[in-house]
């Protein structure tokens, strides 16, 4: 075979060349280097020079060694130098050159795999048998009381339980952590606790809510007869965490109540309606409507059979309202917390007031200018800021569907090129931090972005003197935290138990949904690079989850994962169904793949 000499040596002077600004960049690396927790050292070395090594565009290169035979680096992320070294000592023999390599690095292959495993398991724990990629699963309020769920996913293959601080209240975490640990322990598989502290979301604000009316459906069949009745518990009282379908009323008057009572009453309308006592659950009165009913606070029931005086529907929520935005429609984003509303035009259709919905950060509005981009509620809806005064912004819309978007409250704002400079560590957060620290394993840092939030969560992990006990993940979900994520790693190394979380759902809104699958591999590579393990978040078998049912695509998406060492799931009802099949699939996908590593064997389906 002909090797033209001058291709060769080109090849060798490439390599040289990549090698010394890896060198160079290492020394003035010095300083951060030197603050790494020394289990991290060799992996925050390695990530320096592969950055660097990123810095060249080696297509041709890397073309020109495929052809020799050699090494194409694709998947020399975590052993760079060992990786160009070996390829500079064959192209040197090939040159009928002396191919002596003075450098010898210890970060081999081999070495950089146990690296990560390494990470990996003191991170969460040892995997399950058969299967490399964790599965960390986003825990219901209903943990906290539903033993048996937990305990079954436990057994299905959980082995990170997620709890988010957004959501519910010390009280409640505290019993899903009890569930948790009980479970674990009578199953005896390992399970981590992992916490989000919420982070500043943006969100939108209070919308103008409708009146306090329950409506009660039955399911019919198509030509209008009911199969289904409405369930309804009649209970003495409700919080806010209570179900759809539970109706406060007179307590006094509900212990009076037998199964076979039948209840009449008037709804809203007007229209006389029936509720058929089914069930007493203790306090609970189960009942069934067979007809369309609007229940409102102060609605008087009675009792058909029997004289027992009046029973009154007590306080319901008011029905929540939503804006609805058309494309080319100016919305208001007002500072002062005023309930929002859609635009109201005159029966000729000219506007009288602009929609408007207030923001909850009132520090955005000192950070936007004209032309910023604003998205709503993981960018369902867009538009661009038009115009800025002190308390308010106005964005014309540029996307929403047809016929109209809805934008309710609590909903998600994403400003993608505003640089809002907010920390990423709450006052709420610094809270939550204590009850973290005491019942947790791991915090997830929700919306890092700089240096900066990486050392206050640090200080704040030191002052509550859990540093090296409390695991981190770096939550990597707004466009800053990517742009800077080298020195994120960097400053979380300082600590040993490290991860990052790829947070596909508000990335892809900060970043484009063109743009995340290079965005989210160029992450997995960087954390390959210093030996980091990483959990692949967001709508992983979601449309199973919530409705029982995978799609095809959410199938590839799980096999993707196996570039990463943990799949986060979100809540739904089937949850104790999917576990099973993604446990599945990643024990028998690792048996072709290992990391990026493809091994072929022949496929035999079972």
């Amino acid at each position: 075979m002909y090797i033209d000499p001058e291709k060769i040596n080109g090849l060798i002077k490439k390599i040289e060349a990549i090698l010394e600004t890896m060198r160079l960049e290492e020394r003035k690396a010095q300083v951060v280097l030197q603050a790494v927790h020394a289990d991290h050292l060799q992996s925050a070395t390695n990530l320096v020079h592969y950055l660097a090594f990123r810095e060249f565009d080696l297509r041709t290169t890397q073309r020109e060694l495929g052809n020799l035979g050699l090494t194409r680096f694709a998947n020399a992320q975590g052993h760079i130098t060992d990786t160009l070294l070996k390829a500079l000592f064959i192209l040197r023999h090939l040159a009928g050159q002396n191919s002596i390599i003075t450098e010898s690095p210890e970060l081999s292959l081999e070495h950089s795999k146990k690296l990560l495993q390494r990470n990996t398991r003191g991170l969460f724990g040892e995997p399950s048998e058969g299967r490399r990629v964790r599965i960390m699963v986003t825990m219901p309020s209903e943990a906290a009381e539903n033993f048996e769920m937990v305990r079954e996913m436990v057994q299905n293959g959980m082995n990170c339980a997620r709890i988010n601080c957004a959501h519910d209240s010390p009280m409640v975490w505290e019993r899903i952590v009890r569930n948790v640990r009980r479970a674990s322990e009578e199953i005896g598989a390992p399970v981590k606790i992992a916490m989000d502290l919420a982070g500043p979301k943006i969100r939108t604000g209070a919308i103008a809510t409708g009146p306090k009316i329950k409506k009660v459906k039955p399911v019919r069949d198509d030509v209008g007869n009911t199969i289904d009745p409405a369930d309804l518990v009649l209970v003495p009282t409700v919080d806010e965490n209570a179900p759809a379908n539970f109706i406060p009323v007179t307590a006094v008057w509900l212990k009076q109540l037998r199964q076979g009572d039948h209840l009449q009453f008037r709804d809203t309308r007007k229209k006389k309606r029936k509720l058929a006592v089914i069930r007493v659950d203790g306090e609970k009165i189960h009942a069934q409507s067979r007809k369309t009913c609007y229940i409102g606070t102060g609605t008087v029931l009675t009792c058909k059979q029997r004289s027992i005086g009046q029973g009154v529907v007590g306080e319901l929520p008011a029905i929540s309202r939503a804006l609805v935005l058309h494309r080319e429609e100016t919305l208001r984003i007002t500072k002062r917390p005023i309930p929002g509303h859609s635009s109201r035009r005159d029966a000729d259709g000219n506007l009288l007031e602009m929609a408007h919905i207030s923001c909850q950060l009132p520090a955005v509005f000192d950070k936007v200018k004209v032309g910023d981009s604003v998205l709503f509620d993981d960018g369902k809806i867009e538009g661009s800021i038009r115009h800025v005064a002190e308390d308010f912004f106005d964005v014309l819309v540029t996307r929403a569907s047809v016929k109209g978007t809805k934008l309710k409250a609590e909903k998600g704002m994403n400003f993608p090129n505003t640089p809002l400079g907010i920390s990423g560590l709450t006052e709420k957060d610094k809270t939550d931090l204590d009850f973290v620290a005491t019942h947790a394993d791991i915090v997830n840092f929700s919306f890092v972005n700089s240096k900066k939030d990486v050392d206050d969560l640090l200080a704040a992990l030191r002052k509550r003197k859990v540093l090296n006990t409390l695991g981190i993940i770096l939550k990597i979900e707004t466009r800053y935290a990517f742009d800077n994520l080298r020195e994120l790693l960097l400053s979380v190394m300082k600590v040993g138990r490290i991860g990052v979380m790829i947070a596909r759902g508000d990335l892809a809104v900060e970043t484009g949904w063109h743009s995340i699958g290079k965005i989210q591999h160029d992450i997995v590579d960087q954390c390959g690079a210093a030996h980091v393990p990483v959990v692949w978040a967001t709508q992983v078998l979601e449309n199973m989850a919530k409705n029982g049912l995978p799609s095809r695509s959410e199938i590839t998406d799980v096999a993707s994962s196996l570039k990463t060492e943990c799949v986060m799931l979100n809540k739904g009802p089937f949850m104790n169904e999917v576990l099973p099949l993604l446990n599945r699939i990643l024990s028998d996908m690792e048996t072709i793949q290992e990391k990026t590593e493809t091994m072929l064997p022949r496929i035999k389906n079972q």
